[in-house]
């Protein structure tokens, strides 16, 4: 009986040299094509390193560079304000922020000018301005920011009393630290200019400290509503006390007026009549002795004149009548008149 070879028999494929030299060109192509071109965002600028030592900065786009980690690029966010917190911790933000219930003393409590202790947290917001000098200037620049905020905040506090750091210097602090935090990273070539700093809380520690700082507080808010109050009721009574005092005053200045015109309106009417008066006295005395009769009698009515001696009727028509009297007749009422 004859043996035969029952084993199963693969598939007839033979790699050629050939193809292997394909899927290698292929692989090199790939990894050619996608290790020289980079992209950079918007808010971005990239930094690219030729064999290690800087080559150049490029802006936002899709850009070329040698393959094969000739040339790195590092991509910097130079147009996104980022924030540095101390003494305290945001854990999620957005519409309801939380915080981290961890507190941080040694970032938050100072020694004031007086010799009081004080419990601040702030926030240092910056920019990246100048991608080349943050990545290589600085070994740790997270470290290198928060050391220099934080002298120079202690510094600040350091040089003003309790009241005014928890009061009226805050906002002088907050300006202050902005200027002496740029200046020192200018120095020593960070690449980052601060954009905003702010004080977040401020307070003494917690504890009785705190209760005594706080009853003084609001004391002093009391005061200054009270003083409020009252330049508010100042303002309100004091022009309208002077508008009734210019008032009365110019009321007696009309009324001096009105008193010097007539005396002088009198005075320039006597000195008329007198003037008069002079130039034919016997016609001025008997005008002015007409005058004072209608006076008189200006309200009567039905009454003529006669003279005194009966003698005859004064040539006069009947006072507040329309007909003339007629000598030699009576009246209604007699009445005895002066002679001129």
């Amino acid at each position: 009986m004859s043996e035969r070879d029952v084993t199963p028999q693969g598939p007839n494929f033979t790699i050629r040299p050939r193809l292997v030299v394909i899927i290698i060109v292929v692989i090199l192509a790939i990894v050619v094509v996608m290790s020289s071109f980079y992209v950079v965002d918007q808010t971005e600028q990239a930094v690219v390193l030729l064999f290690g030592k800087y080559n150049r900065t490029t802006g936002a786009g899709l850009h070329f560079k040698l393959p094969f980690g000739i040339e790195k690029n590092y991509n910097v966010p130079t147009q996104v304000i980022q924030n540095m917190q101390f003494g305290f911790r945001t854990e999620q933000s957005g519409v309801n922020t939380t915080y981290s219930s961890r507190d941080y003393p040694e970032e938050s409590i100072m020694l004031t000018g007086d010799l009081n202790i004080v419990d601040a947290e702030w926030v240092v917001q910056y920019r990246i301005n100048e991608p080349r000098n943050w990545l290589f200037n600085v070994e740790d620049q997270q470290k290198t920011i928060r050391d220099i905020s934080q002298s120079v905040i202690n510094l600040l506090v350091g040089d003003r009393t309790i009241f005014d750091v928890i009061g009226s210097e805050r906002s002088n602090i907050e300006l202050r630290g902005q200027e002496r935090m740029n200046a020192l990273f200018d120095y020593y070539g960070l690449g980052i200019n601060v954009t905003t700093i702010k004080l977040r809380n401020v307070l003494p520690p917690a504890g009785p400290v705190q209760d005594a700082f706080e009853d003084v507080n609001k004391s002093i808010q009391d005061m200054n509503r009270f003083i409020n109050e009252g330049k508010q009721a100042y303002n309100k009574e004091i022009p309208k006390a002077r508008g009734q005092a210019d008032q009365i005053v110019q009321q007696a200045e009309g009324y001096a007026a009105e008193r010097v015109n007539e005396a002088e309106g009198d005075v320039a009417r006597f000195t008329s009549v007198y003037n008069r008066y002079r130039e034919a006295p016997d016609v001025t005395r008997t005008r002015l002795y007409y005058e004072m009769v209608e006076d008189v009698f200006a309200e009567e009515e039905g009454t003529d004149l006669i003279d005194r001696s009966l003698k005859n009727f004064i040539p006069f028509k009947p006072l507040n009548s329309g007909s003339s009297t007629i000598p030699g007749t009576t009246g209604t009422n007699q009445t005895g008149g002066g002679n001129q």
